[in-house]
């Protein structure tokens, strides 16, 4: 983890995600998410974005941590393929 943008940015090969918190929602921020396989349907923000994805979370949100870890894995394995 890393403090980047006065946000928490997670990285390996690269930057993989970011968690910002707003007034209404936290935002979990993937800097390649469009590249990314989302089979738990995440991905709710920024879908228009040619590189990223965001999923927001709301007050009462169920969390699929399942999906959310398998989607964070994705992220970093993206990276480090790239990097060879």
């Amino acid at each position: 983890e890393e403090w980047k943008w006065d946000t928490g940015v997670w990285t390996r090969d690269g930057m993989v995600c970011a968690v910002g918190s707003f007034k209404d929602h936290i935002k979990v921020n993937f800097f390649q998410g469009a590249a990314l396989p989302d089979p738990g349907n995440l991905f709710n923000a920024g879908l228009e974005a040619k590189k990223t994805r965001a999923i927001d979370f709301h007050e009462g949100d169920t969390v699929n941590a399942k999906a959310l870890t398998s989607l964070v894995r994705a992220a970093a394995a993206y990276n480090s393929a790239k990097r060879k």
